[in-house]
């Protein structure tokens, strides 16, 4: 999902394992707001490639509960120019 008013990219448990990541309690300390506020969550590091761009790497808040990939304002939006069409529900992202 991409979401303008979404403050970081958000990536769920079972992706961040599925990536290779492990989790660890110590250092799950990232505050979220809005919705998963109350989720634990912790910074992971991703390299990420979308058809047709360059690869980027992402930074995500990796949380423990189910939850949509989001792609927010830190750092999806400082990679990627995106043009929303409200009026034909579309979306376009570009390279910066």
């Amino acid at each position: 999902m991409v979401d303008s008013g979404a403050t970081v990219n958000v990536i769920p448990y079972e992706a961040g394992l599925q990536l290779g990541a492990i989790w660890d309690d110590g250092k799950a300390n990232l505050r979220l707001a809005g919705s998963l506020g109350s989720q634990t969550a912790m910074p992971l590091f991703a390299t990420a490639e979308i058809e047709g761009l360059p690869t980027v790497k992402l930074a995500f808040a990796w949380i423990k509960n189910c939850a949509p990939v989001i792609l927010g304002q830190t750092n999806f939006f400082m990679e990627f120019d995106v043009c929303f069409y409200r009026s034909k529900l579309e979306f376009e992202v570009l390279p910066k």
